[in-house]
């Protein structure tokens, strides 16, 4: 159970009225239904209504996750390979359901899925989604990356995506924490909402 109430969108003040139009509104409406962003009440989903708690902050965070998603040279298998390597490493169950349908949608596999829930580099074909994925498994592990690691990195994606990727670990770190810290549990394996 959350530690948190579920804010209905009729009791939002003037400041959480905003963020919540924001997100309800944003780009992420206008994606195909991967998850329920909203309940049938209205009330927001996952992180987005941690998010009303502290609406500055809160518009700042999904502000950022919207760049993350939208407004990077990140592929989507590289975000969403990287979002749930980071889901993986934080144990974060509402993130892998978020964003395992989003992986599958483009082309990542089963095997390469459980490879990520395992913790481990999946095998992948792309010199650049593997150079990538080495970098986010050196930050989830050791909160650095080494030279060989950067260096690859760096030479194979450029210094934007590795600042990109660097941000992405940050913010669904930030995320997966926030999520467990209020008991914000997945929704029920019925599969994608």
């Amino acid at each position: 159970m959350s530690r948190l109430p579920l804010f209905h969108p009729d009791a939002l003040d003037a400041s959480q009225r905003e963020l919540y139009d924001a997100i309800t509104n944003g780009p992420r409406a206008a994606e195909p239904p991967w998850f329920a962003l909203t309940d049938e009440a209205g009330r927001l989903a996952g992180p987005f209504n941690a998010m009303l708690v502290a609406p500055p902050l809160g518009t700042a965070l999904q502000g950022l996750g919207a760049a993350i998603r939208y407004a990077t040279t990140l592929s989507p298998r590289v975000r969403e390979l990287a979002i749930l390597a980071v889901a993986a490493h934080w144990d974060c169950a509402f993130e892998r359901h978020a964003h395992e349908p989003i992986a599958r949608a483009h082309g990542i596999t089963e095997e390469q899925l459980g490879s990520l829930r395992s913790r481990f580099v999946p095998e992948l074909d792309d010199a650049g989604e593997h150079a990538a994925l080495r970098l986010v498994f050196a930050l989830l592990r050791d909160g650095d990356a080494d030279d060989d690691t950067y260096t690859d990195a760096a030479s194979t994606l450029g210094d934007r995506m590795v600042f990109e990727l660097t941000t992405l670990v940050g913010y669904y770190a930030t995320l997966a924490l926030q999520l467990r810290a209020f008991r914000i549990a997945a929704p029920a394996e019925d599969g994608p909402a």
